[in-house]
């Protein structure tokens, strides 16, 4: 007998999608938008910092993701371009708030110095502010050739995505969690379903917005997302353990210095690895309908539990 692992595994050795070039194709595009998208003005230092992070490199899933989705459900790369370089901004903010001495204190990012390390804790707080702030108009001012309400609807979204009801509600639990002994995996699960994973959900869904989907395909590729962004917690939170910090681009070990839950820390490694797979391939299951339009996406997913960084 079959078990869904090896269908879905099956299903990606037979298919001639290759990741590696669609993720450096996309990537590449996404990097011209956002060199576009925030040119330096008067005062000079707010707009060098939020620059310097925005423009750091990194995977750029998100965005990506975005992109996939919105092609998969019929749309273009130029409909969701605008909201996948805000989706960029968004993350970017999370990044450089979450590395503040009152936050993580981290020293590295990308394996680059953290913003408040060049710019000082002041700037950072306001580069933050400004991206996120940014963000929103950009896909207000930007978006071209979609119906008025589906931007409002994207808009919407990201608000509720970014807010206490998503990734600031995640951060306060996760940060109330830190050196306490007794947290659960449904708590864990909470923090991380609204810290990290609503962020990706919102970059799957937002581009089947943008393309007209239908309610039934928002809830499908909401389950999708839902697993990867789970899946790439856990993934994090082997990588914190195993990886260097080289190979991490920002400080190893960190999770367990700050005395933080973490799946590997309740589960152990293996467990937390094997489960981290059932959530992806559930989640590929979810694209069954969409064909050979979802190898990006299918991909993606296995991407998640392979990387190294």
């Amino acid at each position: 007998m079959v078990t869904t692992g090896e269908k879905v595994t099956q299903e990606n050795q037979s298919s001639n999608f290759n990741l590696a070039s669609y993720l450096k194709e996309k990537q590449q595009l996404v990097e011209e938008a956002l060199e576009r998208s925030l040119s330096i003005s008067k005062p000079e230092k707010i707009y060098e910092a939020m620059r310097y992070s925005l423009l750091a490199g990194g995977k750029r899933l998100r965005p990506i993701l975005c992109l996939a989705t919105c092609e998969m459900m019929g749309g273009g790369v130029e409909m969701a371009m605008p909201t996948a370089c805000a989706l960029e901004m968004i993350h970017t903010m999370s990044l450089i708030h979450d590395d503040l001495p009152a936050m993580d204190n981290d020293d590295y990012r990308r394996g680059k110095l953290t913003n408040h390390k060049v710019f000082g804790e002041d700037i950072a707080i306001l580069a933050g502010d400004g991206l996120l702030a940014y963000a929103f108009e950009y896909v207000a001012a930007n978006t071209q050739n979609v119906p008025p309400q589906k931007i409002l609807d994207v808009i919407a979204r990201l608000g509720r995505t970014v807010g206490a009801a998503g990734l600031v509600g995640g951060q306060v639990l996760d940060l109330e969690s830190e050196g306490k002994t007794d947290i659960s995996v449904d708590t864990l699960t909470f923090i991380h379903t609204h810290k990290t994973g609503a962020l990706l959900e919102t970059s799957v869904v937002s581009g089947a917005i943008l393309a007209g989907a239908s309610d039934e395909d928002i809830q499908r590729l909401s389950k999708y997302a839902q697993n990867i962004g789970l899946a790439f917690q856990i993934v994090d939170d082997i990588l914190d353990i195993t990886a260097t910090q080289e190979e991490l681009g920002k400080t190893a070990g960190k999770d367990l210095q700050a005395q933080k839950a973490t799946y590997p820390s309740l589960w152990g490694i293996e467990e937390s690895k094997k489960q981290a797979q059932q959530l992806v391939d559930e989640a590929i299951v979810e694209l069954a309908p969409y064909g050979e339009g979802a190898d990006p996406l299918k991909a993606i997913a296995t991407y998640i539990v392979t990387r190294k960084h």
